[in-house]
């Protein structure tokens, strides 16, 4: 977290919010209210999932700390209610195998559902403890140094990761 203000930053360390982060839904809302704000339709429409299902999950992340009320607007008669994350970022204390099959199956989801051609590499290379460090400080900060285009440009999504292979 080299770069990036602590008031974006939401450590993830209970119980509860491991579990809500152990579904590919859920994982997935997160990603759609990285953006903005959004109401329940909203994000449905957007994630090919019905209202029902995304009212349940936000309510599950709500309840976990993960997502909070962002005011309501009235329009047509009715009040929409919109939805935020309470942080840019999420810090995984400790990741937990279900969050972690969760959050990769939800990427999976986002890349079959891209409009546009993405990038996907895999590699496996021998590296000093060092060498290791040195890289993924490197990594943290590109990811924390790359600025944001104008609001109503296309959202990409970003996962990087470093980890050393089990019995390697």
């Amino acid at each position: 977290m080299s770069h990036q203000r602590d008031a974006d930053v939401q450590r993830v360390s209970t119980p509860v919010q491991h579990t809500a982060l152990a579904h590919p839904v859920r994982q997935r809302l997160l990603f759609a209210l990285s953006a903005r704000p959004s109401t329940i339709s909203r994000l449905a429409a957007r994630l090919g999932v019905n209202k029902g299902s995304v009212s349940h999950h936000l309510k599950v992340l709500c309840e976990a700390g993960l997502v909070r009320d962002a005011g309501t607007r009235t329009v047509r008669g009715g009040t929409e209610k919109y939805y935020r994350r309470t942080a840019e970022r999420l810090l995984v204390d400790e990741p937990q195998p279900e969050g972690t099959a969760a959050l990769f199956g939800a990427v999976a989801q986002e890349l079959d559902r891209s409009p546009s051609d993405h990038l996907l590499t895999l590699r496996h290379v021998r590296l000093s403890p060092a060498k290791a460090a040195r890289l993924a400080e490197a990594l943290a900060a590109l990811v924390d140094e790359t600025e944001e285009d104008a609001e109503g440009e296309p959202v990409h999504g970003l996962l990087v990761t470093l980890y050393q292979q089990a019995g390697a």
